[in-house]
């Protein structure tokens, strides 16, 4: 009996049995949706409440490999779309997060909420860890508590609406993927040079000297008020560095291209490091959250993560036309949610989804920082 304990205790019996288990959960289909690789999240949440976790390195090891690849992939795109479009990129990042403070503070008001709660449960329907690490700063542990909250269906809930859009709007996303992947061919054009001399055929090479560019970009701090500071943090610097690697391909003669199954297997393999960490680091309270302050919460977490994200499908369908498929890769990246871009990669078989991502995303980080700070100076 002894020995069955210690077995489920091992560190990589309980991440191999989340992931396979996960997988299996994500791959069951309802009405043609599915939760895919977010599956895996599900289920580590379910380990998470019985006391299993996954190591805290790993989680960060994984979003690091995640972000690389998709900044990677995103790279040789993002600047020509972003120069043509950044206006819409700016205005969806804003906007989605100055409505899912509004709705925050709404539901404060209406139902008597204490706002470091209250402020918790928005970084947590925003999936945002960088706002959480600021709220937690500020107001304490009671703002962890409501990112625990609200934080599953964050995830979640942005994953099948994503899936869900093209069901509804019956528009062919294959079709929009050929349009998008245009300016892929037109950056590769215009940026071809032969004869880089490549170190390593599976890129891993490139990819380390990303990470390490990324993770010194992570470091870098802006001052802002009241004794605080802004930076992009684990989750922006190696983003960033991978849209600028990805998109220049060479340092000299140094090839720097990383080929596409080699970022296919990378980020799909980040991407549920991650959910495993976060899944049993959220599951470890969730139910007795639940318990505490009710259904009642829940459901206003799932409000904060819904009514954001029709806003910006309105104003990025109506408003600045763009195609459905760049405007769910801006909602993913103005919602922050890593495991919703990745169900939108499998969902649409393409990886260059991930430009409107990395367009949005530091935009709507800097927004979520912005408001916890002004709430922060209003309210403490």
């Amino acid at each position: 009996m002894n020995g069955i304990c210690s077995f489920m205790k091992n560190d990589f019996v309980i991440m191999f049995l989340i992931a396979a288990l996960g997988y299996l959960f994500g791959s069951i289909k309802f009405r043609g949706l599915s939760l895919g690789s977010s599956g895996v999240l599900l289920v580590a949440l379910i380990f998470g409440h019985f006391g299993l976790q996954v190591p805290e390195l790993l989680r960060n090891f994984g979003l690091i490999l995640f972000v690389s690849a998709v900044g990677y992939t995103a790279g040789p795109i993002f600047f020509q779309l972003f120069s043509k479009k950044a206006l819409t990129f700016i205005v969806l990042g804003i906007l989605m997060v100055t409505v899912g403070i509004a709705v925050t503070m709404l539901c404060a008001f209406l139902f008597h909420l204490p706002v470091d709660l209250s402020i918790g449960m928005f970084t947590g329907a925003l999936t945002s860890t960088p706002g959480l690490a600021v709220a937690t700063e500020l107001w304490g542990d009671i703002a962890a508590t409501g990112y625990g909250i609200a934080y599953p269906f964050g995830v979640v809930g942005v994953v099948l609406f994503v899936q869900l859009l093209p069901k509804i709007s019956k528009i062919d996303i294959h079709s929009e993927v050929s349009r998008l992947r245009a300016y892929k061919d037109s950056a590769a054009s215009a940026g071809s040079v032969q004869n880089h001399i490549p170190i390593d055929s599976m890129g891993f090479f490139a990819l380390s000297i990303a990470i390490v560019l990324g993770m010194l970009f992570s470091k870098i701090t802006i001052p802002l008020s009241n004794g605080l500071s802004f930076s992009l943090g684990t989750s922006g610097g190696p983003l960033l560095s991978g849209l600028i690697i990805g998109h220049f391909g060479h340092i000299g003669k140094i090839s720097l291209t990383c080929p596409e199954k080699t970022l296919g297997f990378v980020r799909e393999l980040g991407l549920i490091l991650f959910l495993m960490g976060a899944g049993t680091q959220a599951g470890a309270q969730f139910v007795a959250i639940l318990l505490q302050y009710g259904i009642r919460l829940f459901i206003l977490g799932a409000l904060i993560t819904v009514i954001p994200m029709i806003v910006g499908y309105v104003v990025g369908q109506k408003l600045f036309t763009l195609e459905l498929i760049s405007t769910l890769g801006a909602i993913t990246g103005g919602m922050t949610s890593t495991p919703a871009l990745g169900a939108l990669i499998d969902m649409s078989g393409a990886d260059e989804v991930a430009a409107p991502y990395a367009a949005t995303y530091p935009i709507a980080l800097i927004s979520i920082v912005f408001f916890i700070q002004v709430i922060s100076l209003l309210c403490l």
